[in-house]
């Protein structure tokens, strides 16, 4: 095809937008309709010429006997001297319908050698095989050397095409020269062409695009229930609800109004049979911009519907199969557009507009509007809905119970999860099950991630790096929290590591940030510092030292499985290691090395890194305040311990129960009676509310003092605090209460442990303390304000700090 290929024009290139919109709709660049532009001149479709010589060649190519082909193309162009376009019309519809676009090239070689008068039927079947078969730079020069044709006189269809084919194959450039091809030879645009426009749009995430394609449109066209489908779709796909709800509405107007007359095509899409008359061209693609412009809705100018305010219509005729497939699949749209916002209240009212209009709502229907409420409101709503699904018999789709067993493993409801994990029919992604073994790792049970592991194993689900991620998480620790490891628990872990990364490697995966970090964590709680600092340094070869995301978080738990286990000068040489490598150390980073200068008691260099942790840009918090008060308790300075507490609520930081509790312990271990109490009476002034962790210290320093009666009491007012909080408990709640704590049966002692299997342990806590204490004879008081020893710890409060 060599002077197909040096006739090429240069284009201008249009700045872009663009994708599709159009799964119905006209037959876009159909056979049947660019045969309808192609008539003779007493108006009659000119039948293609097929002579024995073409049907053979036809034949071969059906039966795809290429060469044979080829062959009989030769023999068949030098065994006929008077040959037309005619002759050749079956050969290049065929090459058109398989796609054979080199056959076409082939065949377009000799007509040129020939010199045959090409039809414009001709320029348009090749074009067609040219864009169909992916050839769009040979389509393309086509196109710019059939305006020189005078039997080329209908260029839209053969425009409409490759503009479907750019859609189809991602083609932004081709799509740009070819509107730059429709802007120079004025061919005009007809709602197939409108439809191209909005798929690549949408395909470059251009709304503003989008508006301005309604803008034109709508300027020459009465939209049809088609072209208002796929501005709906096009919306949606771009997250503009608000616009793709007043779209709806228009359609939904449109047809209870009039009728609209929706047929189907030779190939099932949907056309209008309306007669399509191309608009002119404005000489103007502006909206079509390469800059990618994605402003909100401004340029949109149909009459605006505030979201929520649905006008409820009745339809007077009932209306067609085609029309009410249609306006079902745009509610759908707008369902699913409100499930990717979150917005729970359209999506009902969506249902209830459906209801009025009679249409059914499908399986589609329901898990755009499962996932718009699940949500917002939790699986239970949504399991609402699937009883009124199975009363209408509707078969949830597998999407629709992946992502119900995605919240329930997000609510810890295990149970109800697996059990969608076991209704879906076909699992195409591990996201579910990933969700499942998150919940696991909350919950702290491998043993239910083991089963649905097997479960994704029998179904041959691939997983990802995600899967893996928790995997190490779940799997790295042999040892309950705070057991040090030992030789057994280290061999186990090695093992279970290397079987993991065995797997990962299977699917040519390697490692995450989150996954060696993981690795890390496992190492460092079972202490196998060799093994640490040697995954470490993988890391370092893994991830750029400037890349902050990946690395620092991954020095970061080496060091503080370091710290933990007592490593300080290995810990110590990490820091200088990564900081004089250029990785910057984050507010953790600054945290953790404090922590470890508590353990070498170091209070100078603690200092040092707080200046260095303020150079930087961090603020000291809780955490940084808390390592500095392990340094000046070490050498029981009460005194400078209390006034750096004075100095961090003075600057504002946020304070929590693990920085009292390191104050409350060593002066429990002291025997510090005078701290503890005024540490107490701060927590209680500035509503920190005290933990398992601080009873313990509190009832620990008075019983070894011998203050029995006081040490009950404080127990009680702290056990009371944990429940309620800064507020009253409510009376109705106080004899619910009182009746498990006062309760002489195992249930009732059964019903206070429920609390600890939702991870409220601290309840659980404070409760088996009050039925302790109930036990012992002394009565539960709900007001911890009226308590004497609280009243002295409050009355106290200003004068010990001035002792102090």
């Amino acid at each position: 095809m060599p002077k197909l290929l040096s006739k090429v024009r240069a284009s201008s290139i249009v700045q872009t937008l663009l994708n599709d919109i159009r799964n119905g709709g006209k037959e876009i660049g159909g056979f049947s309709q660019a045969m309808r532009t192609f008539t003779t001149s007493s108006g009659h479709v000119e039948e293609p010429v097929s002579g024995l010589g073409q049907k053979q060649i036809v034949d071969a190519l059906v039966f795809g006997e290429r060469s044979r082909a080829v062959s009989l193309l030769y023999d068949f162009s030098l065994g006929n001297n008077k040959l037309s376009a005619n002759d050749f019309a079956s050969i290049l519809q065929t090459c058109a319908r398989l796609p054979d676009p080199l056959f076409v090239m082939e065949t377009w070689k000799i007509m040129e050698e020939k010199e045959i008068d090409i039809s414009a039927k001709c320029y348009f079947l090749a074009a067609r095989a040219l864009c169909k078969g992916g050839y769009l730079k040979e389509a393309l020069s086509l196109m710019s050397i059939m305006e020189e044709n005078p039997n080329s006189y209908s260029m839209l269809p053969v425009y409409n095409n490759f503009l479907v084919a750019c859609s189809e194959t991602h083609t932004v450039d081709y799509a740009n020269e070819c509107m730059g091809l429709m802007e120079h030879q004025m061919v005009g645009k007809n709602e197939i062409t409108y439809a191209q426009f909005l798929k690549l749009a949408v395909l470059q995430q251009n709304l503003s695009a989008v508006h301005e394609i309604w803008k034109e449109c709508s300027k020459y066209y009465s939209l049809s229930v088609i072209s208002l489908r796929k501005f709906i779709w096009s919306f949606t796909e771009l997250r503009d609800l608000q616009s793709a709800y007043t779209t709806l509405q228009h359609m939904v107007s449109l047809v209870v109004r009039e009728n609209s007359y929706i047929s189907r095509t030779a190939e099932g899409r949907f056309c209008d049979l309306r007669l399509d008359i191309p608009a002119p061209s404005t000489g103007n693609l502006s909206f079509i911009d390469a800059s990618l412009n994605t402003e909100g809705s401004t340029n949109f100018d149909l009459e605006r519907q505030s979201i929520g305010s649905i006008e409820i219509s009745t339809v007077k005729k009932p209306l067609s199969a085609s029309v009410t497939k249609l306006l079902r699949w745009s509610f759908n749209d707008v369902m699913h557009a409100c499930a990717k916002v979150q917005n729970c209240d359209l999506a009902e009212q969506l249902m209830l507009q459906m209801q009025t209009l009679g249409l059914q709502p499908s399986g589609s229907t329901y898990d755009g509007f499962i996932r718009a409420i699940v949500t917002t409101r939790g699986f239970s709503d949504g399991v609402e809905v699937l009883k009124v699904m199975q009363e209408k018999n509707i078969k949830p789709h597998d999407s629709t119970l992946a992502v119900l067993a995605v919240i329930c493993s997000r609510e810890l409801q295990l149970d109800r999860a697996e059990a969608f994990l076991d209704e879906m029919a076909e699992i195409r992604s591990p996201r579910p099950y990933n969700a499942f073994l998150e919940a696991c790792d909350v919950l702290d049970q491998p043993e239910r991630a083991v089963q649905i592991l097997a479960k994704m194993k029998k179904l041959n689900l691939q997983p990802n790096i995600r899967t893996y991620e928790l995997l190490f998480s779940l799997f790295g620790n042999v040892n309950s929290p705070y057991e040090e490891g030992n030789m057994l628990s280290q061999v186990d872990v090695a093992k279970r590591i290397n079987a993991i990364e065995m797997d990962m490697m299977k699917y040519g995966l390697q490692h995450s940030h989150l996954s060696l970090k993981n690795v890390l964590k496992a190492l460092g709680t079972e202490g196998m510092i060799k093994e640490l600092i040697q995954y470490l340094h993988a890391a370092e070869n893994r991830f750029s030292r400037y890349d902050t995301y990946m690395i620092t978080p991954v020095y970061n738990t080496v060091l503080h499985s370091l710290v933990e286990a007592k490593e300080s000068q290995m810990a110590t040489q990490i820091f200088k290691s990564m900081v004089s490598s250029g990785v910057p150390p984050d507010a953790a980073t600054y945290n953790i090395m404090i922590d470890c200068c508590s353990i070498i008691g170091c209070f100078r260099s603690a200092l040092t890194l707080i200046s260095m942790m303020l150079h930087n840009g961090f603020n000291p918090q809780a955490v940084t305040l808390t390592g500095l008060l392990k340094i000046s308790l070490r050498s029981e300075d009460f005194d400078g311990s209390l006034k750096l507490l004075n100095q961090g609520i003075s600057e504002g930081i946020q304070l929590d129960v693990l920085l009292y509790n390191t104050i409350l312990q060593v002066a429990s271990e002291k025997g510090r009676i005078d701290v503890i109490e005024l540490i107490v009476e701060q927590m209680h002034v500035h509503g920190v509310l005290p933990d398992p962790s601080t009873c313990s210290h509190v009832f620990a320093a008075y019983i070894d003092h011998g203050f029995y009666n006081t040490a009950m009491e404080a127990l009680q007012v702290l056990s009371v605090r944990m429940i309620a909080g800064c507020d009253n408990i409510a009376d109705d709640k106080q004899t619910e209460l009182e009746n498990l704590i006062l309760g002489e049966d195992l249930e009732d002692e059964s019903q206070i442990l429920e609390p600890f299997k939702d991870s409220k342990e601290y309840l659980t806590v404070a409760l088996l303390q009050l039925r302790w204490c109930a036990i012992l004879g002394y009565p539960v008081s709900w007001s911890p304000s009226e308590s004497q020893w609280a009243r002295r710890l409050s009355n106290n409060l200003a004068s010990m700090s001035g002792s102090l």
